[in-house]
This record gives C-alpha cells, structure tokens and sequence, in this order.
C-alpha cells in the first residue's frame, strides 16, 4: 500500500471519529499517530519486530509537536486578545457600546437589532472570540430586544449571527490560525479583515431592516432619543475605539519595527482594558472570572492546534497535500469553479466540525491546491489564474476559507454560536436560534458571492500596508 492510500484510510477513519463524537483535536492527535507508525511500519515491510521501532520513531516525532509549534510567538496573539474581549464585559465596556449604538440607529425599523449586529462588529474588534462575542451580547441585547416586543427567535438569530463577525474582524483568533498554518504573515491578514468584516456587518444591518420593513413586528424601532442623549452615549465607548486604534496601529505597523508587534500591541490593548475596568470597579472576583474564562479558551484552541498538527505531519510524510493539488489542477473544468466547489465542501463540513478543527484539518491539503489552481506560491499577477500574486492570492483564499467558518458556526447540527446563544438563556431552545438565524444565511450567501467576485474589496488595505 502506498503512502498516498495509507494517508486516504487514515483521513477517512479520523472524520469517522470526529462524526461519532470525537473531539477534534484527540481525533486527529490520535489519527496521525496511528498513520505515521503505519507509514514507518509499512517501510520496513509491516515485519512484526519492526513494529516496536515504528511506533519510537513516531511517537518521537508526535512528542515534539507541542511544543515547537504551541511556542511561536505567533500565536502568543490569542490568549492577548480573548483577555481584552472578557476584561471589556467586566469593565462594563460592552454595555456602553451597546447603549451608544442602540441611541444612534435604534430608530431604523429594527433598529435594536442593526445596534446588535454594529455593537458585535465593535465588540469583536477588541475580542477576537466568536463565542465568548455570542455569550456577552446574549446576555445584553437579547433582553433589551424582548422588553421591547422582538420575536424572541429574531433576537437569538441575530445575536448568534453577530457573534460570527469575529472571525473576521481582528483580532480574530481564526485569522492567526490560519496564518501560522499556511506561513502567511499575520499582521497582513489581520489587516486583510477589517474591510470584509465591516461588509459582512453591514450587509447584515441591510438585510435586519428589510425584514423589519416586510414585518414590522419582528422589530419595533427605538425612538425618543435626543441628540443630547446620542452625544452623551460616546465617552463611555471611547476605550473600545482606543483599543481598536491600538490593535490598527499594531497591525498596520507604519512605523516598523520601531512601535512593535501585533502580539505587543495585543498586550497593550490588554492593559488598556484592564485600566478601564479597575476604573469602573471591577472586583477581584470579576478579575478572576476573565482570566479563567480566557484560559480555558486559549486551552480549548491550542489543544486542537497541537492536536491537528500531529496529524498535519502525518499528511507530510503520506505526501496526501501533493496528491490532491496534482488532482484539483488536473481537473478539466475552470479554476473559478473548482474554487467555488471547494468553498461549498467547507460549508457541508461545516455541519459537523468546529470551525478551527475544520480549517486545521483541511488547510494543510486544500491550501496547496489552490495555490497551484492560481499558478503557484510564488506567481506574479500578471501570469496568475486568479489576477493576483501568490501573498495576495493566500490572503484572500484565508478571508474566503474564515468567512465560510463563520457560515459553519450558525449552521445546524453544530453550529456552535447558536448552542452557545441558548444556552446562557433558559427561555430559548437550540431550534429557536436555529430558526431565528435562517435569514442570515442569504447575507452570508451573498457576502461570500461578492468577496469572490471582488477580491479588491479584500485586498485593498493589505495592498495598501505594502
């Protein structure tokens, strides 16, 4: 059995475990031990004594990735800004960006609803955590929305939905998972979601107020607010915009290597936050709160990227990644399509994996193939498939590859938002979030269309930072 048909068995048991319940990270952790002392057993011509060399040899190869990938500095960026999204819920931070957005466009029909969706887009630029944005905004908006008269369903939809603009809005956790995967710079891909992330907002808000407009009494506006009141709403807000300022100035970096990292500038966002809440009264108990919750999280998403990693480096060995583009580009159809093809495979695995575990499993083998669909790493624009350079043709595969993981997030059986959204409310069940985010799907539909048609709407600030 060749190295390739060991690598198809191996990938086809792992999705069978993750299907049955597995979680990601111990599926693939397991999956790629077992392919890589199959691959060295399999040299030594499967001889029973060779058995107990294989399974060193691999063992010793699985056994240093931890750590040598977990330690990249790289990565040291999630852990830096999940802190900043909870420390700003304990500040208080949140509660006021949601006030000053709901006093600013409350008066649009569903005008609660579009502050949910800009107050999410704000949150997530400071926070980076797609559920723990679901989590706050489920426990703020959601109740203002039912004061109100909101159909309850609408409201969990749209907070569900909201939440999924972190994965795109830096500093988004997925983003620099991505980036560490594929070797892209980070700070360009950070960069590369600001425009998306505030389209895909907006693209949402569009789409609440033509709901409203077809059913009034899905969403009642907000009005009654002065202009005095609106004015007075922004101070509050103020240190999220610094901090979103700080996070720009790191990642744009116009300075060079003179200001810092975006990993130093997340540090500083951090210690921003952290002034703000001790400011506001924030308690010891609070405090602790923030930092369990931001560990078991940064846990959670660095044991799925060792987890992977292994099984990343069993792909290496069984050559499946080469393979695969050599498939894709032989494919006798056009590049545009396969693109589109892949991208609706995302969506259907999507239903049955997280979105990290998604993209770590997958990257290592789809990223190469449409690289080599474009022309290669290393093509010029001119000669290209796609009209764009390798660098820039990664960038805009990975804000493509992200904003479909924030399609799986909200899609049933597993979308994860939306247990996350009924789960901290009791009066709401996992089918009334699923119902009430349906109409989300048509706005991200479309979003993903016009970032395929339109890749300048992606690249324009990483061409811009040079």
């Amino acid at each position: 059995m060749s190295n390739v048909e060991i690598g198809i068995w191996i990938s086809a048991a792992m999705l069978v475990l993750v299907v049955m319940g597995m979680r990601v990270a111990f599926a693939a952790g397991l999956a790629g031990l077992v392919g890589l002392v199959w691959i060295f057993w399999a040299k030594k011509g499967m001889d029973p004594q060779a058995f107990t060399w294989a399974l060193t040899v691999a063992s010793k190869i699985a056994g240093q990735v931890p750590h040598s990938k977990i330690s990249s500095q790289a990565l040291s960026l999630i852990p830096t800004f999940i802190l900043i999204g909870y420390l700003a819920y304990y500040a208080g931070l949140t509660k006021a960006l949601f006030e000053a957005a709901k006093r600013w466009v409350g008066w649009l029909p569903g005008g609660l609803a579009v502050a949910t969706v800009f107050s999410t887009a704000g949150f997530a630029a400071v926070s980076g955590a797609s559920v723990a944005t679901s989590a706050v905004f489920a426990r703020i908006a959601i109740p203002e929305m039912l004061r109100i008269g909101y159909d309850k369903r609408f409201a969990a939809g749209v907070v569900a939905a909201g939440g999924t603009l972190a994965s795109l809005i830096p500093p988004s956790a997925i983003l620099v998972v991505y980036a560490i995967i594929v070797e892209q710079d980070v700070g360009k891909l950070l960069l590369a979601g600001f425009v998306p992330g505030a389209f895909s907002a907006l693209i949402y808000g569009i789409l609440i107020v033509a709901l409203a407009v077809v059913r009034p009494a899905i969403g009642p506006p907000v009005r009654g607010y002065s202009w005095h009141q609106r004015l007075a709403s922004l101070p509050p807000a103020l240190p999220i915009v610094a901090v979103v300022l700080i996070i720009i100035l790191f990642v744009y970096n116009p300075f060079g290597d003179a200001l810092g990292t975006p990993t130093e500038g997340g540090a500083i966002g951090a210690f921003v936050v952290f002034c703000m809440a001790l400011i506001n009264g924030m308690k010891f108990n609070q405090l602790k709160a923030a930092l369990l919750e931001s560990a078991k999280l940064a846990v959670m998403i660095f044991t799925i990227i060792w987890g992977v990693l292994i099984y990343v480096r069993f792909l290496g060995f069984a050559d499946l990644p080469t393979a695969f583009s050599d498939w894709i580009t032989s494919l006798d159809q056009s590049p545009m399509l396969t693109l589109v093809l892949i991208l609706l495979a995302y969506a259907v695995l999507g239903m049955f994996m997280d979105a990290i575990g998604m993209l770590l499993l997958t990257l290592p083998v789809v990223y190469p193939a449409v690289m080599a669909l474009n022309g290669g790493e290393a093509v010029s624009a001119a000669d290209s498939v796609f009209g764009m350079s390798g660098p820039m043709c990664a960038i805009w595969f990975g804000i493509l590859v992200v904003k479909m993981a924030e399609f799986c997030l909200i899609t049933p059986p597993i979308g994860l938002n939306c247990f996350v959204v009924a789960g901290v409310r009791d009066d709401l069940s996992v089918q009334d979030v699923f119902k009430g985010v349906t109409p989300f799907f048509i706005a991200d539909a479309i979003t993903i269309g016009l970032l395929v048609s339109f890749p300048a709407i992606v690249l324009w600030l990483p061409r811009l930072a040079g």
